[in-house]
Order: structure tokens, then sequence, then C-alpha cells
């Protein structure tokens, strides 16, 4: 019994900075962010500026929790409207698949080749990292899955 408990110790031991790396660290997403800023901002509603950065990408504030192709005052690729229109919500694990490689990540989720982002940018590293700085901007980042848990327990509920 003794062995058994200091081997479940030792294993939540290594386990819990495992853990904690996935989630991602917020500063160093915002230095991180600095490869993105060319193409995107993140600008609160009330207009300030979180990060100052280009108009060719969507502003990305409020990102995490979001419907995809659906930020307001921006002209998305056919391949993210598809997405938005199939139900699509960016939680962070989907977002961090997508910034390492948009358009292998829409043929995936579609199954359908030939639909392209207009997102030419593979990130190669620090993908956690940026997603916990967007999603530290995104104040419904929380709401999807709550939603989704919420409708799957309403439906086992009634079954």
């Amino acid at each position: 019994m003794k062995i058994s408990m200091i081997a479940t110790f030792a294993a939540m031991i290594v386990a819990v900075p495992a853990m904690a790396q996935d989630a991602g660290d917020p500063a160093k997403g915002e230095k991180e962010f600095n490869k993105c800023k060319a193409c995107h901002m993140v600008q609160a509603p009330d207009g300030t500026d979180i990060v100052k950065g280009g108009k060719t990408g969507p502003n990305l504030y409020g990102v995490v929790g979001r419907k995809a192709g659906a930020a307001e005052g921006f002209k998305f690729s056919d391949a993210l409207i598809k997405l938005g229109e199939a139900g699509e919500i960016w939680t962070p694990e989907d977002l961090e698949h997508y910034i390492t490689d948009p358009n292998s990540y829409v043929e995936e989720k579609t199954g359908e080749g030939k639909l392209k982002t207009k997102m030419t940018f593979k990130l190669r590293k620090g993908q956690a990292d940026v997603v916990a700085f967007l999603a530290a901007h995104s104040p419904d980042a929380g709401a999807a899955p709550a939603e989704g848990a919420a409708e799957e327990a309403a439906e086992a509920a009634s079954n």
C-alpha cells in the first residue's frame, strides 16, 4: 500500500508541471504574438488597443469562444465561413491546431482539401502560449464548453 501511494504521488508530481505547461503562458504568448501583429490586432470593444497590429487579419479580441469566421467587420475566407456555418467555436485546442497549419486544420475539419484560408503563416512553436494570451483577452473563453456540456446534460436527462 505504501509503495502504491508513493508511486501515485510521484506520478502526480511529474504530471502537474506537464499539465501546467500545456495550458500555456499568457506573458510568453504576448511576446510570441509579435509574429502575428503584422496582420492581427487585439483591440477591446471600447477601442482600447491591447496589441496594435495590422488589419489584414481579423481583430483577435474575444476569439476564444467565438464562432469561426464571425468577427464583425472582417471578410473571411470561404473556408472559415464554412467552419462557422458548421458550428465551429474556437476552443484553445482548436486554435492551437489552426495556428500550427491553418489549411491542414480546415481540411481535417471539413474534409475538403480545396478550401483555403487567407492565413499563410504557420506558427511552429509557442502555440499554447499565444492561445493563452488570446484566451486572457476573450471574455467568452469558457462559455463554449459550458454550453455544450449543458446541452449534453439536458439531452441525457431527457433520455
